[in-house]
């Protein structure tokens, strides 16, 4: 028994060597990931600070964009209400009805809810200058109804001053700015639409509405991309949509 006694003892104290050595292993491997913790902290660190740095020059950049080569503004027209020119020719209408034709044009179907629009029709939105404007309800039927009627309509064409010009030239570069800001940002856009899209020949119907619709959907991609208001924004209102995201209001731009 004694004998025994001995050996389990010599046996106790290696065990109790061989822990210590697990022991110090053990607080070796602590430092160890301690040092690596402080190392990715700083890392993380070090990469948010070049993400904000990247993301202020990106809006740098895109602001400066848009203020020399892309202006987007607001521009008041000098359209008449359709309620008031139709009270004029008609003596009968009521009051009743000019102010339902008035609340109705002023009216929006946004979110799934009608909600009231004062820009809806005396506004809209121009790029590039003042002369180069879309309609701020996002109907351009302007254009392929020009385009319908030039059909049938033989001779040159000298009305200068059509909409569907107008129309064509605001598309076209809101197609350009949109893919230059995509460079900019770094997203990838769902639709590939090409800057000639809207330039030259002219296009079908089916075809323009095609490509507006497809100008839509990039633009809403990069607003939701840079986090802006939901409750600002509107699938139709293209240049709209545009002058949201680049304003120096969104906080989150270049992200």
């Amino acid at each position: 028994d004694t004998e025994g006694l001995l050996r389990i003892k010599e046996e106790n104290q290696k065990h109790y060597r061989r822990a210590q050595r697990h022991q110090e292993k053990k607080e070796k491997i602590q430092r160890h990931n301690r040092k690596l913790g402080d190392l990715v902290e700083k890392k993380t660190y070090d990469l948010r600070t070049q993400y904000e740095h990247l993301a202020n020059l990106r809006r740098t950049h895109i602001l400066e964009l848009t203020s020399v080569i892309f202006p987007i503004e607001e521009v008041k027209t000098s359209m008449r209400d359709p309620a008031d020119v139709s009270s004029e020719s008609d003596n009968a209408m009521t009051s009743s009805t000019v102010s339902k034709l008035a609340e109705a044009r002023r009216t929006t179907y946004l979110s799934g809810r009608w909600v009231c629009d004062d820009h809806n029709g005396d506004t809209s939105i121009s790029i590039t200058g003042p002369w180069i404007t879309l309609p701020n309800n996002g109907d351009y039927s302007a254009y392929y109804n020009w385009v319908e009627e030039k059909k049938t309509t033989q001779g040159p064409d000298m009305e200068h001053n059509n909409p569907a010009y107008t129309i064509s030239a605001a598309l076209c570069y809101a197609t350009q700015l949109v893919n230059t800001l995509s460079l900019i940002l770094d997203v990838n856009l769902p639709k590939k639409l090409c800057n000639r899209q809207f330039c030259g020949e002219n296009l079908s119907r089916h075809r323009f509405t095609r490509a507006v619709k497809k100008l839509n959907a990039n633009i809403l991609h990069l607003c939701f991309s840079q986090h802006v208001n939901l409750d600002l924004l509107h699938p139709l209102h293209t240049l709209r949509n545009l002058m949201y995201l680049v304003s120096p209001d969104t906080e989150n731009l270049g992200r």
